[in-house]
């Protein structure tokens, strides 16, 4: 990799590694320092292709490795049984929309991967549709249908909450 492949590489690490940490805790439904094996397998990725990718989009191409690598590490769980608990262990919160952001967070944990996925980039990562589809390689309809059942899931979950969910 040349110098300048180098420094670019550098720029795009400290410019998006928090947002695609933030993607992989989401995606990943699992623990923070599972999020980070994610991402810092994403980014080793990233660095072996940055002279190809490097003009393109490689935002979008560490995000989908993100990605595909929580939705294979959801299938490959789903042998082993986790212990979950029903609620958190109380922590001081600031407000209530921290509770709140928490049980919504867990929710999305509850769902199958590809469903959580898709929630995650269209409406945390704020993607279109089209730009959703491109991302996990499917159509439009899919995530379009993923999207409508991963949210009623959630809303039937956590009942009626007045402006939570539209």
């Amino acid at each position: 990799m040349t110098e300048e492949d180098e420094a670019a590489f550098d720029e795009f690490l400290a410019a998006r590694s928090t947002a695609l940490l933030r993607t992989a805790i989401l995606v990943c439904g699992a623990s923070q320092h599972d999020a980070e094996d994610l991402v810092q397998n994403a980014l080793e990725k990233v660095y072996r292709h940055w002279s190809r990718i490097r003009h393109d989009n490689p935002e979008s191409y560490a995000r989908r490795v993100v990605v595909n690598a929580a939705i294979s590490a959801a299938r490959r769980r789903r042998v082993i049984q986790e212990i979950t608990f029903a609620r958190p262990p109380d922590t001081p919160a600031a407000s209530p929309d921290v509770e709140l952001r928490e049980e919504l967070v867990e929710e999305l944990r509850r769902l199958p991967a590809r469903m959580r996925a898709v929630l995650v980039l269209r409406y945390w990562e704020d993607l279109s549709e089209n730009e959703t589809a491109a991302l996990m390689g499917c159509s439009a309809g899919t995530v379009k249908s993923q999207a409508a059942r991963g949210l009623a899931r959630i809303r039937e979950r956590m009942g009626p909450r007045e402006g939570v969910l539209g």
